[in-house]
């Protein structure tokens, strides 16, 4: 329900707050709420806040989380009202609204509560969000050291006959017991020829020897995820299966090498794109290197080609920045491999979060 980083609040409507002049708004009203959770701390199923251009704020949620709201959220005005954007949305002039979340017809019922005054259409929580401040990270760091914990105690059992959803249940217990929330998102365990679908749910298809298997996972702690994948054989890996896994283990390398600030996120994906392809397997890597995380698994930036349609590949990394490098390769019908880490940048080279070996383990 609530979050532990009460402290920071102020500052990111601070930040955020300073954007508005620039696009001619006086106010913003945040109704996503993931973002109301990111500038007020309230985690709720109702819940809106207006950001003024002076950092002042009004909270609006229902009478479940009034009294959590204003426990919890210093330096805000708390309204009690079912209708939260409703009762927000008269409360200043010149408001921006979120427009990549809000419902085309929702829009018109706040505009005409305006009395005509336009409504403004910006999506500006998430470009705050980008970068994080160090509790944030230390949160991340923390659901990262969850997941690397899991997958090594889980690892030694791991064997023939064992079935892809037993693993996945395996590694998500053993998260939780760790102190994980939940699982970050739902874990993908793909052995075999099953390893060539990149999101594959797991099945009860057991472990086979001579199957390379792919583990897709993560905690979630104190809101903020975590993500990693690792590839592993069961028993002694074919000759053009150690060749796959060296492979992206290369273009892996590669692109953890490119995350930096300044980076521009379509060429971070090609330092590592361009090893791949350059061996042959372009066609074999269809996804984006990466993205990055925080309170939501995906998240802004997305490291991928340039893609106008969507907005992704375009922009640059700056310092602190979460983001995940997860090059794959995938054969029909045989299989493929995925290494993934999160890191952050720095100025002085990216931090590794997820540190368990990217060596080819033969269990």
């Amino acid at each position: 329900m609530t979050s532990t980083l009460s402290g920071t609040h102020a500052g990111r409507r601070e930040r955020l707050a300073a954007l508005l002049p620039a696009r001619e708004a006086g106010a913003i009203l945040v109704t996503r709420a993931v973002n109301v959770r990111y500038l007020t701390g309230l985690s709720s199923s109702n819940a809106a806040v207006l950001v003024r251009a002076d950092a002042t704020a009004v909270l609006a949620t229902d009478s479940r989380y009034a009294e959590t709201a204003r426990a919890l959220c210093g330096g805000v005005e708390v309204v009690e009202e079912r209708d939260v954007a409703g009762a927000l949305v008269t409360r200043a002039s010149g408001i921006a609204v979120e427009a990549h979340h809000l419902p085309v017809a929702e829009y018109f019922r706040l505009a005409g509560k305006r009395g005509g005054e336009p409504l403004r259409l910006t999506g500006l929580v998430e470009s705050v969000r980008r970068v994080k401040d160090e509790a944030e990270l230390g949160l991340i760091r923390t659901a990262c050291a969850l997941g690397d914990q899991a997958f090594a105690d889980v690892l030694p059992a791991l064997r023939p006959g064992l079935t892809e959803r037993e693993v996945a249940r395996a590694l998500e217990v053993r998260m939780l017991e760790l102190g994980a929330e939940k699982p970050a998102f739902d874990t993908i365990v793909a052995s075999g020829p099953n390893g060539s679908i990149p999101h594959h749910s797991p099945t009860d298809r057991p472990l086979e020897r001579g199957d390379l298997v792919t583990m897709d996972f993560g905690a979630l702690y104190a809101g903020y995820h975590a993500d990693m994948t690792r590839t592993v054989a069961i028993g002694e890996p074919a000759a053009w299966q150690r060749e796959l896994y060296d492979l992206v283990r290369a273009a892996q390398r590669a692109g953890r090498r490119a995350v930096r600030p300044g980076a521009a996120a379509h060429e971070v994906d090609a330092a590592a794109r361009d090893v791949i392809a350059g061996a042959g397997h372009g066609e074999h890597f269809g996804h984006g290197l990466g993205h990055g995380i925080g309170l939501e698994i995906h998240e802004e930036p997305f490291l991928s080609p340039a893609t106008p349609e969507t907005g992704r590949g375009h922009g640059r990394l700056d310092d602190r920045v979460p983001v995940t490098v997860e090059p794959g390769v995938y054969l029909p019908g045989r299989g493929g491999v995925r290494i993934e880490d999160t890191l952050v940048t720095r100025e002085d080279g990216p931090e590794l979060l997820t540190r368990t070996t990217k060596e080819l383990l033969v269990l």
